[in-house]
């Protein structure tokens, strides 16, 4: 039987799981006011905001009407004008033009607060209103899932106390059949040994006459025991069949336990948090966010028009931002101030030579004109530069005037406890400033300096730019043996002329030379756009025949330099994929096989010219050179084709573009990806290709340097190794960069690898080993260890 003590601690249990499912239905209780608080609070701040905004848009509206009769009173006495000819004109002057301006602004602004009252009335309260609904009605909804939750939850708790008082039940009375299983015991062992006992005191002593009575009690003793074992197995029985339901009830609370906690721990960190976020706030806080920001952007415009119209009468009364009259005077006649075409060589009588002539005996004349227009451009860009200087001081202080004197009025508004305070504040803020009339001297000295000044730099810049002209068509003509006596200030070696000889035009070369050195980590590169005006500075110097791009210095816009590169190829007249050949490339596209579409896309370009396919092989190279960093640049090889696909292959007119120029991307990505096996290799095409290395000084083979090629190299090292008297200890290299070997005779490596190096080829190239493979390696992309170099 169960003892009274274990029976007391029982019941203690059972109060205390009580107790503690009481304490989780009181906070589930007070969770749900908790939310219903929230509820009406929110429901009252909304109520607030559409009392607030209905009252203010009854002051805007109060506010729009008299500024609408102001303006009105003043306007109908400028229509009242009789000579509406002189009125017109007397609109070209400042003053009235300014009047005009004011008035326009004080309408501009009763309408404004017209349209602000209507934004609050029509826009934002409704807002209000039907956040409000969707709040009420998303809350009730929600109380009705939380309600749910609460009922599951509970459910839990009470399907987890009928399991615990099922296991304690079948305890007990596991606990009971084994008191009795052991009270079947020890009656057992008694009655045994109590029979033993009599056996040890019976004697053989009496005679036959009592052996049957002794037989009858020995069976009375064997029938007593045969009862007490047939007891001993049925309570054994009992006992064995209520510790199977006792494991069995024991096993299913552990697990209800367990997954009751579960259900608990997820009610209170996960659904109370998901009913806030997802059902109760759902949509609450961004569409409030959403009716503030409608106020906001209401009241942003409200001051921008204000200050848009401030700016214009700024610009009637002062009159000195010549560069912004400049701009909008443009922008409103944009067809009047573009640029006129060029003008063209007009021949005379057949004479077709439209070029100037440098042989001789004109040509001393014309290096000697050269330098002399170099010496002259030197003396002038100095000075020009120092009255630029100059002029921009001026327009500083001219600035500096206008922003004290109309801008700078931060402390008549300073909040303050009286009007009177107000009025002292912005009398003694006057005052303290000099007298109007000795501010408009000196302002106006300084306009006339400064004027002076401009003009003085516009005429010289004009100059500058006559003889810069000629200067550049003389260098130009007399060709790169002159361009060194008659460069123009070059910083070192920045001016390049474009030779027409070569291979790969001078502006694709240096902008991939510039950003394989400094930009192949650039994120977005190709895909975000650059500076428009650097993009014109340097498409304008690469026009003249300048690099600007030449030197080590890395302070220009990678993605202007980026811009400009696809610019080129943009603007040419034909472009570098003739649309001769577009249908031929389609078709290509079409190919599931990546291999069998590179070998179609060879064939149709090796029919174009050779000077066509050696930029395109330059081009590619370096596109797939870039695509290899796409973890750090984010351009693999489809985004590429993406930027350049517009720039290098236009739709022929009368197809879909949108289709069409799907299938144009993805012929550049293929040609990206394939362009070994594309493009002609070098013996096969000769020609300038880019060689990849990192940002070395000499990353790109440049058709514009002197570079010595694997081919050359290798008759080299053919000459020298069978010409050369002493044998060389072979020395070690570390490679300091990738490098992919272009022929058969050039070695392939990764960058850390360990090289062996025989003799020097040439100046550019070693004989070596790497991986037991003889064969040529570029000096540029290894170090060689000192210690070991004689």
């Amino acid at each position: 039987m169960t003892s009274p003590a274990k029976f007391k601690k029982d019941k203690e249990i059972i109060a205390e799981y009580d107790t503690q499912v009481k304490e989780i239905r009181a906070q589930l209780t007070e969770q749900m006011k908790c939310l219903d608080q929230q509820c009406e609070l929110r429901v009252q701040l909304l109520q607030d905001l559409q009392d607030f905004f209905r009252k203010k848009a009854e002051i805007e509206m109060d506010y729009s009407r008299n500024l609408e009769k102001l303006a009105e009173r003043f306007l109908a006495k400028t229509r009242s004008t009789k000579d509406q000819q002189f009125k017109k004109d007397q609109n070209v002057l400042s003053p009235v033009n300014c009047w005009n301006l004011l008035l326009n602004q004080v309408k501009r602004e009763s309408r404004d607060h017209t349209t602000l009252s209507d934004i609050y009335l029509n826009n934002i309260i409704p807002r209000f209103v039907q956040v409000s609904e969707d709040s009420g009605r998303l809350f009730k909804k929600s109380k009705e899932v939380g309600q749910q939750l609460q009922d599951d939850l509970m459910k839990v708790l009470n399907e987890l106390y009928s399991v615990m008082k099922t296991y304690h039940m079948y305890n007990a009375d596991s606990i009971s059949a084994q008191s009795k299983l052991k009270e079947a015991e020890k009656q057992e062992e008694k009655q045994i040994g109590k029979s033993v006992k009599q056996e040890d005191r019976q004697t053989p002593r009496s005679p036959d006459s009592t052996s049957n009575v002794r037989i009858e009690e020995k069976h009375v003793r064997r029938s007593s025991v045969k009862k007490i074992e047939k007891m001993k197995e049925k309570r054994q029985a009992k006992y064995t069949e209520n510790k199977l339901k006792a494991i069995k009830a024991r096993n299913e609370y552990l697990l209800a336990l367990e997954a009751t906690n579960a259900s608990v721990f997820k009610y209170y960190i996960h659904d109370l948090s998901d009913l806030i976020d997802q059902c109760c706030d759902l949509g609450y806080h961004a569409s409030l966010n959403r009716a503030l920001r409608t106020f906001l952007s209401a009241e942003s415009n409200l001051e921008q028009s204000k200050h848009e119209g401030l700016d214009a009468i700024e610009n009637a009364v002062e009159n000195l931002d010549a560069t912004s009259d400049k701009q909008r005077l443009m922008e409103m006649y944009n067809n009047v101030f573009c640029p006129p075409m060029k003008f063209e060589f007009q021949p005379h009588m057949g004479d077709m030579a439209s070029q100037l002539c440098a042989q001789q005996p004109v040509q001393s004349e014309l290096v000697q004109r050269c330098q002399q227009l170099q010496s002259r451009l030197s003396t002038l860009k100095i000075e020009n530069e120092e009255v630029k200087k100059t002029m921009e001081a001026t327009l500083q202080t001219i600035q500096d005037i206008v922003t004290v004197e109309d801008f700078d009025v931060s402390d008549c508004f300073q909040y303050s406890n009286s009007m009177e305070s107000v009025k002292s504040t912005v009398s003694e803020t006057f005052m303290s400033k000099p007298s109007i009339a000795k501010r408009r001297a000196n302002q106006q000295e300084t306009e006339q300096f400064y004027f002076t000044k401009m003009k003085e730099y516009l005429e010289g810049r004009n100059l500058i730019t006559k003889l810069q002209a000629k200067h550049d068509l003389l260098q130009k003509t007399l060709g790169e043996s002159q361009r060194t006596d008659c460069s123009l200030a070059r910083r070192s070696s920045t001016v390049r002329k474009q030779d027409s000889s070569q291979a790969i035009p001078l502006v694709v070369e240096s902008c991939i030379r510039f950003i394989s050195r400094h930009g192949l980590q650039h994120e977005g590169i190709f895909r975000v756009s650059g500076s428009q005006v650097e993009v014109n500075d340097i498409k304008n110097a690469f026009e003249r025949g300048e690099d600007p791009l030449a030197g080590d210095q890395n302070d220009h816009d990678m993605d202007s330099i980026a811009g400009v590169l696809k610019l080129y190829f943009r603007g040419l007249e034909h472009p570098l994929f003739p649309k001769d050949i577009f249908h031929d490339l389609m078709a290509c596209v079409t190919m599931d096989n990546l291999q069998e579409r590179a070998l179609h896309i060879r064939k149709v370009l090796l029919v174009l010219p050779k000077t066509t396919l050696i930029i395109m092989r330059y081009l590619f190279a370096f596109l797939n050179h870039l695509s290899q960093f796409s973890e750090e640049n984010m351009m693999d090889p489809y985004n590429l084709a993406i930027c350049f696909g517009p720039s290098l292959m236009s739709v022929p007119e009368g197809h879909d573009q949108v289709s069409c120029q799907a299938h144009v991307n993805e012929l550049i990505k293929t040609i990206i990806i394939q362009h070994e096996n594309i493009f002609p290799n070098p013996r096969e095409l000769e020609g300038p290709i880019y060689s990849r290395g990192g940002s070395t000084e000499d990353y790109c083979d440049s058709p514009h340097g002197e570079t010595t090629s694997a081919e050359d190299s290798t008759q080299d090292v053919a000459t020298e190794h069978h010409t050369s008297d002493d044998e060389c200890e072979p020395i070690e290299a570390i490679a300091k960069f990738d490098y992919v070997g272009r022929t058969a005779r050039e070695l392939s490596f990764k960058k850390g690898a360990s090289l062996l190096l025989y003799q020097r080829a040439s100046d550019d190239w070693w004989e070596g080993r790497h991986n037991g493979i003889d064969g040529l390696i570029p000096h540029q992309y290894i170090v060689v260890q000192d210690t070991l170099i004689s």
